[in-house]
């Protein structure tokens, strides 16, 4: 038994010795020492050994492993230090690195997260909801007529399911009433879908921010505030606001907003940004019909006051930068982004 353990060791030793890379290092362990390496093996025959004999044959096991052990690892450093010298073999070392060309974040991401942090610091909650929707969240809680145009198959994407793609990012406002009780207070970024044809001002694919708010005694003054604020803290302190009567399904009385843009070598103009509104009592009613099924929150929204708005970020981008063609939002053109770094 002594005699084959050293000559395991001997051979191994060898066989170590004259490896030259990695997958050998690998090999060699595996036959030595793993489970039915040529060392393992004879360790299984410890067993027939003399009572007289374990402690020394046992000792000589442990010194053979040992040294095989050592000798892989120290192999392993070898091979290791070899591949390394010839990876970099005929390379100056003391070059300059090449400088790698500087990425920065796309306009869209630069001024929705500018939005967010507005509205952040002035008490909004992130919200998030599901891009594929139901009729209930995108339209009838919402309060459109049932012949609204928004509804038609022509304007917005349906799946055989009965699903649809939300058309806008208020159904994550129904969705926000219907999880907690009021207060509510939160914005929704996020992306919407439209059948409109691609031009200059128009995608089927963009992103809209949304918010609202609903407490006790929420008045106009308060909606005009908040968006006055947030504009100007976007656009600029001297920001020229204006808020003009609309009519939109889900709020009364509702405004657009218009902000005086104010470029280089241009006559001022008034550009639409947004659309806002106090939250037509129907809506919540629509979600308190929802939410009606647990016992003890029915009409939970019944006389609050509430107001919503929505702005498009690709509007606002392209307002912000002067930028002609919504389309350079989504082509990628390095040129393009490049001025944004």
């Amino acid at each position: 038994m002594k005699e084959e353990i050293v000559r395991i060791q001997r051979d191994a030793l060898a066989r170590i010795a004259q490896v030259s890379d990695r997958r050998g290092v690998e090999d060699a362990r595996v036959a030595i020492l793993g489970k039915k390496g040529e060392l393992t093996l004879a360790q299984t025959g410890m067993k027939d050994v003399p009572r007289e004999e374990k402690p020394a044959v046992g000792q000589l096991l442990n010194d053979a492993r040992k040294a095989i052990t050592e000798a892989l690892d120290a192999k392993l450093v070898e091979v290791q230090a070899r591949a390394d010298r010839e990876a970099v073999a005929g390379v100056d070392l003391t070059l300059p690195a090449r400088s790698l060309p500087l990425g920065g974040l796309h306009p869209l991401t630069i001024v929705r997260d500018e939005a967010i942090g507005i509205l952040r610091r002035m008490g909004f909650a992130l919200a998030d909801g599901p891009e594929i929707e139901d009729e209930f969240h995108c339209f009838d809680a919402l309060n459109p007529p049932a012949d609204h145009p928004a509804r038609n198959e022509k304007d917005t994407f349906y799946f055989d399911s009965g699903k649809l793609l939300r058309t806008h990012t208020s159904t994550v406002q129904i969705r926000s009433m219907e999880k907690q009780l009021p207060p509510v207070r939160v914005i929704a970024p996020g992306s919407a879908y439209r059948r409109d044809e691609i031009d200059a001002t128009h995608l089927s694919a963009f992103n809209q921010l949304e918010g609202l708010y609903v407490d006790t005694d929420v008045s106009v003054g308060d909606l005009k505030g908040t968006l006055e604020y947030f504009l100007r803290a976007l656009f600029g302190s001297d920001t020229e606001v204006r808020f003009r009567p609309h009519f939109f399904p889900f709020t009364e009385p509702s405004f657009e907003i218009d902000v005086k843009l104010k470029a280089a070598g241009q006559e001022p103009r008034w550009v639409e940004i947004a659309g806002c509104g106090m939250v037509d009592p129907n809506v919540f009613e629509a979600v308190d019909r929802e939410r009606g099924l647990e016992p003890g929150v029915r009409a939970c929204y019944a006389g609050l006051t509430g107001f919503a708005f929505g702005i498009g970020l690709d509007r606002l981008a392209m307002i912000r930068w002067g930028i002609r063609d919504i389309r350079a939002l989504i082509e990628n053109d390095v040129r393009f982004l490049a001025q944004f770094q």
